[in-house]
C-alpha cells in the first residue's frame, strides 16, 4: 500500500467474520450466519478495495481458520491470510505441514497468528489443561520446532512438551519464514513476543496504556538482540460526521440488554486467565457511562465480545487522527473489522483510506465517470444539475 501522510508505514487489514456477522450486538435481529459465500463476499470486496490482509478468527464458535483460509485463497488474487496457529492444540510438526501446504496454495500470502488461549474453559474442551505461564512455555518448544522445520532444517528436539526425532519436511513454504503475529499482555506473553515473534499486537487501548506495553515488549526483544514490528486490533466506525459516527455506535448496542453485559463480564473476568481480556474489561467495567474510553475510542463493543472490544468512532479525519497518534508511537499495521463486516469495509476504504493517504480503490479505470454520481461530460455536454 502507499504511504499514508505522515510518511510512516501502515498497513490496514480487515476481519472475516467466521463466527457470525450482523448490524445489532446482542440481537439476531439481521444476522448474517457463518456461510462460506459471505465470506468469500467480504474477502473479494477488501481484496479488491486494497486491503492487504484479513485476520481470521480461531475458537470453538468459528469456521476453521486454516480450511476456511484455503478456501478463500482460491477466489482472492493479492489478499494475505492471518490465520491461528495454537501450540498445545496442534503438533508443531504436522502444524509446520499445514504451514507449507497452506502458503504454496496460497503463492506465499500466509500469515501466523499465535494464540496460546485465554480461556481455561474453552482450553479444556481442546484438551489443554496447563496453567497460564506452563502454555507459554509449551509455546516457546512449539515454535522452535517449527521455525526450524519451515526453514528446511532436520530436527531432533527434546524438551519439556515436546520430543521430535528426524523431523523434516520435504515440501517447503513458497516464504522463506512465514511470519509469526502474536498479541499477548502478561509477562509470560511478552517474554515469548520478544523470543520468537515478527509482530507484536495489541488490542485497542488508550494510547498511552498501549504506549507502554509495546515499550516493555520492545525492550524484552532488545536484550535478545532482536527487534519487533507492532500492530493494533481495533473496531471502526467512520462516518461523513462525528454525529452520525457516534449514532451508529449507539445503534450498534440498542439491543443489548443490563443481563447479557452482566454474564459477559463474569465470563470475562471471572472464567478467563487472560491479562489483555482484564485489561479491556476494565476500561469500561460493564458501565453503558464508561464506553468512552480515550477521544473518539469507544468500548461499547466490549460490553458483550470477547477480545477485542474497543473502537473508533468519529469522521474520517478525527479517526485518521488517533491512527497518527498510534503510529506515533510504533504502531504500523492495523487489524480493522466493523459491523456488519462488508459494509463497513466498504465505508473503511472510502472514507478513511483517502485521508490515510492509502491507496485504497486500485482498480478504478479513471477518475471521470461519465455518469448520475459524477461530474462528467457527455460529449461536450456537461450534465446539468436538473437532468
Amino acid at each position: 500500500m502507499t504511504q499514508p501522510a505522515n510518511n510512516a508505514p501502515l498497513d490496514f487489514f480487515w476481519f472475516i467474520p467466521t463466527h457470525g456477522d450482523g448490524s445489532y450486538l446482542g440481537s439476531e435481529r439481521q444476522q448474517r450466519p457463518q456461510e462460506f459465500a459471505y465470506f468469500r463476499e467480504i474477502a473479494q470486496a477488501v481484496d479488491r478495495l486494497g486491503f492487504p490482509g484479513v485476520l481470521l478468527p480461531t475458537g470453538q464458535s468459528c469456521e476453521d481458520s486454516w480450511i476456511t483460509a484455503a478456501g478463500l485463497a482460491a477466489h482472492t488474487e493479492r489478499l494475505k491470510f492471518l490465520v491461528a496457529l495454537r501450540p498445545g492444540v496442534t503438533s508443531p510438526v504436522f502444524a509446520a505441514r499445514q504451514t507449507a501446504a497452506l502458503d504454496r496454495l496460497s503463492n506465499g500470502r500466509l500469515l501466523l497468528n499465535v494464540v496460546v488461549g485465554g480461556n481455561p474453559v474453552e482450553l479444556a474442551g481442546d484438551g489443554v489443561f496447563l496453567p497460564h505461564d506452563e502454555r507459554y512455555e509449551q509455546a516457546a518448544e512449539f515454535l522452535t520446532i517449527w521455525r526450524q522445520l519451515v526453514s528446511g532444517e532436520t530436527v531432533n528436539f527434546e524438551g519439556k512438551h515436546y520430543r521430535v526425532e528426524g523431523g523434516r519436511l520435504d515440501l517447503l513454504p513458497a516464504q522463506d519464514k512465514p511470519p509469526l503475529y502474536f498479541g499477548g499482555s502478561s509477562d509470560a506473553g511478552q517474554e515469548l513476543a520478544a523470543e520468537q515473534v515478527e509482530l507484536y499486537l495489541t488490542w485497542g487501548e488508550p494510547v498511552a496504556q498501549v504506549a507502554e506495553k509495546i515499550e516493555r515488549a520492545r525492550r524484552k526483544a532488545a536484550a535478545r538482540g532482536r527487534q519487533l514490528r507492532f500492530g493494533i486490533r481495533l473496531h471502526f466506525i467512520v462516518r461523513e460526521t462525528e454525529d452520525e459516527a457516534w449514532a451508529a455506535a449507539d445503534r450498534l448496542i440498542s439491543k443489548i440488554t443490563d443481563e447479557q453485559i452482566e454474564i459477559a463480564q463474569s465470563r470475562f473476568l471471572k472464567e478467563m486467565d487472560s491479562v489483555g481480556q482484564r485489561r479491556m474489561a476494565e476500561l469500561h467495567g460493564g458501565r453503558r457511562d464508561k464506553l468512552v474510553v480515550a477521544p473518539n475510542l469507544w468500548a461499547g463493543v466490549g460490553l458483550v465480545r470477547g477480545g477485542a472490544g474497543t473502537a473508533l468512532v468519529g469522521s474520517p479525519q478525527s479517526i485518521a487522527a488517533r491512527i497518527r497518534e498510534y503510529q506515533a508511537i510504533g504502531i504500523d499495521t492495523i487489524i480493522g473489522s466493523g459491523y456488519p463486516h462488508l459494509e463497513e469495509a466498504y465505508r473503511v476504504a472510502e472514507l478513511l483510506f483517502p485521508v490515510l493517504g492509502l491507496d485504497g480503490q486500485r482498480r478504478t479505470p479513471r477518475r471521470s465517470i461519465e455518469n448520475e454520481f459524477g461530474v462528467g461530460f457527455y460529449g461536450n455536454k456537461r450534465l446539468q444539475a436538473a437532468s
